[in-house]
């Protein structure tokens, strides 16, 4: 009676350590796949604020006296960040999908061919809410920005 015990037993054990091995399987798959999706979503937000974050960066930066400008241009509302006594201004605005950065002499035209991409964005809006108080809108949210100096208009 003992032998026919023992090859059972056997199975037994064999068949235990499977269905363990099978469950440590399905645990890894599963979990690669959830952290797949998490660090997906993680890139997709940090992609979406990334633009806003830029300009408001941007605007912090050059956020003196007379230095933020809004104006109405052939390519609509544009962002003007004047560069000190320098001459030339960091002008933001919506080209073809795409918001675009000119770095150029603050009275010189645009020039959305020698321009920088900053992002992909169907909208870009640009207002004074109240004095000191610039509103900048994409597509990927809205940024409020409170500025040390004025918003001074075109």
């Amino acid at each position: 009676m003992k032998q026919s015990q023992t090859p059972s037993l056997g199975l037994y054990t064999i068949g235990i350590a499977a269905l363990f091995l099978a469950g440590f399987f399905l645990l890894v798959v599963f979990g690669a796949g959830s952290y797949r999706n998490t660090v997906t979503g993680q890139e997709e937000n940090m992609r979406d604020r990334a633009l806003l974050g830029y300009l408001s960066t941007a605007v912090k930066a050059y956020d003196t006296a007379g230095a933020v400008i809004v104006e109405d241009t052939a390519a609509g509302r544009t962002l003007v960040l004047l560069d000190g006594d320098s001459g030339y201004a960091l002008r933001v605005y919506l080209h073809a999908g795409k918001l675009i950065e000119d770095y150029a002499p603050a009275s010189s035209e645009l020039n959305p061919d020698g321009a920088q991409v900053i992002g992909a964005t169907e909208s870009f809006s640009v207002e004074e809410r109240a004095p000191g108080l610039l509103s900048l809108r994409t597509d990927e949210g809205q940024v409020l920005l409170h500025l040390r100096s004025e918003v001074r208009d075109a």
